[in-house]
């Protein structure tokens, strides 16, 4: 069994790990050309430099939780509570730092079994808690957190549930408990030849159930596509019942009850267990990479190449900005021999690394068909230039590695941030244009510099996602300020121009305000209807998603 890593408390992954710069020195100069002098910043010490709302549950509530659910499966202990009431955004990590975290779960629950969790929404329904499910913690949206209110909040904790109950082998699909972290998940897949082809950032500390109740995609998922494209069926318990989604590969029994269910981020009940589609694990596998003159060049190729129907498992085109960053994060103290031949070349062909986009490709599958692949893409990408599959293979080496890196930036007083949309290719260049805009313009009004970049990734055929990075100097004393004025801006931007107003990291309270321009009145009434149905008391993680 995998071991389950626990996240830091004040930041991002395991304790004690850091992302290893190779070049310290140029990278911390390039920083400083780009948006002024740093200054270290400063994090409280110890979560018991914290202070915490006193619980509100009663000693009489506690052991009604207690015999509820056995001992060791209730807490109101202050680091566990701590854990629970915040997520891994960027506000967040600065609540935590400067030890201001104003609302925490009253206590947190463990349940061990689906009647646990059926108990609990009842003893809920009753008293008017508030009732938050939590799976790895890794929202950037604030999906967790609990709303100041005087309703007391439990936080419940799906860890103990994640197992692998059931494997078809003959229809390829899985049972499997929504408390299983990616790890864990892939492990028990391999052992029975199987995977699920889902891959986050987050993968390390996120579970089943936060990737199908936030939409999550995958960096393989332009071959095997986002979560709900993954889901057969799902178990979720609500305040007012079961609803157990049929296992079929497909129906035609009106409004999709499956597609409502996923993507509810905790508002409607607890996901439970999930019906997967599994994939054989893979027998080849190959990497490749390509460099564009510019970011327009590299998406008309990327756009033909997706509807003449190639799908690599990983697609992932980095603007000039961000590829520049790649090179920086790649380059070491004392250039190799094979470096400075490597740039010479690029040069030579013609190629400015200052404003060319770099492509990764990984193609996965059997042999055969992955070779096949390879060779057709091939006509469609020769504008641009090949590097070999050096750079696609380091990527993936470090894929889940670059999260770290955000800790030490925020230890020198910078701002960072992501952000992700999607639109059709038609109006994807327009788009982009006008969120770099944004987001530039906007930090610039706060600091004396800005860095924007941007990848695509998650295509498809009609159209793919853009995932931007902005960095910049923190604001003395108004950063929650400062962060506000420029996700705004951004987020207008998006909502003008025709994205979507998130592509896989869901809405939580963050993208709240948005909802309704998005969805129009209609759409957003739709959803309030059907969680006044499901959840009339409205305990089920409120205040998140939806306006009620």
């Amino acid at each position: 069994m995998t071991e389950i890593q626990k996240c830091k408390w004040w930041g991002w992954g395991s304790e004690g790990q850091s992302y290893a710069l190779p070049d310290p020195q140029s990278f911390w100069s390039f920083l400083e050309n780009s948006l002024g002098p740093l200054q270290k910043g400063s994090r409280v010490a110890s979560p018991n430099d914290i202070q915490l709302p006193p619980s509100r549950l009663a000693s009489a509530d506690l052991e009604e939780l207690t015999e509820l659910l056995g001992d060791n499966a209730v807490t109101t202990g202050p680091s566990d509570r701590l854990v629970h009431a915040l997520g891994k955004s960027y506000v967040d990590l600065l609540q935590i730092r400067q030890g201001r975290v104003s609302a925490a779960p009253d206590g947190v629950v463990f349940p061990e079994k689906e009647e646990h969790v059926q108990a609990l929404l009842e003893l809920a329904h009753q008293k008017h808690w508030a009732i938050i499910p939590f799976g790895g913690g890794t929202s950037v949206v604030g999906g967790v957190e609990p709303m100041p209110d005087s309703q007391p909040v439990l936080t419940l904790d799906l860890e103990r549930m994640n197992r692998v109950l059931e494997i078809d082998p003959v229809s390829n699909t899985a049972r499997i408990q929504s408390g299983i972290r990616g790890p864990e998940l892939e492990a028990q897949l391999y052992a029975n030849g199987f995977t699920l082809g889902h891959f986050p950032q987050s993968f390390e500390f996120s579970t089943l159930g936060g990737w199908i109740a936030t939409r999550s995609a995958g960096q393989n998922s332009t071959k095997y596509g986002k979560i709900e494209h993954m889901v057969v069926s799902l178990r979720i318990i609500t305040p007012t019942g079961i609803l157990d989604s049929p296992v079929v590969p497909a129906d035609a029994v009106g409004p999709s009850l499956l597609q409502c269910l996923i993507g509810s981020e905790g508002t409607l009940g607890v996901i439970t267990q999930a019906v997967v589609r599994l994939h054989p694990i893979p027998q080849h596998r190959v990497f490749a990479t390509y460099l564009f003159p510019d970011f327009a060049e590299g998406v008309s190729a990327v756009r033909q190449m997706l509807q003449a129907d190639l799908r690599p498992a990983v697609l992932r085109l980095s603007d000039p900005d961000e590829t520049a960053m790649a090179v920086l994060l790649g380059k070491s103290p004392q250039s190799s021999f094979k470096e400075l031949l490597g740039h010479w070349y690029i040069r030579f062909r013609g190629f400015d690394l200052q404003r060319s986009a770099l492509l990764i490709l990984i193609f996965e599958g059997t042999r055969n068909l992955v070779s096949a692949a390879r060779r057709e893409t091939h006509r469609f990408l020769r504008s641009g230039l090949y590097l070999g599959g050096h750079p696609a293979r380091e990527w993936m080496k470090s894929r889940f590695h670059h999260p770290y890196l955000r800790d030490d930036l925020l230890d020198r007083s910078v701002m960072v941030d992501t952000l992700e949309t999607a639109a059709p290719w038609e109006t994807l260049p327009t788009l982009y244009a006008a969120v770099r805009q944004a987001l530039s313009e906007s930090i610039l009004s706060t600091a004396p510099g800005a860095l924007v970049f941007s990848h695509l990734s998650h295509a498809y055929p009609d159209g793919a996602s853009l995932y931007f990075t902005f960095m910049a100097r923190q604001q003395a004393g108004g950063e929650l300020e400062q962060w506000q004025l420029i996700k705004e801006a951004a987020t207008e931007a998006i909502i003008k121009h025709g994205g979507a107003l998130s592509h896989h990291h869901g809405i939580g309270s963050m993208h709240k305000p948005w909802v309704q321009s998005y969805l129009g009145p209609g759409g957003l009434a739709f959803l309030e209807q059907l969680k006044r149905k499901i959840d009339p008391e409205n305990i089920m993680n409120p205040g998140k998603l939806l306006g009620t």
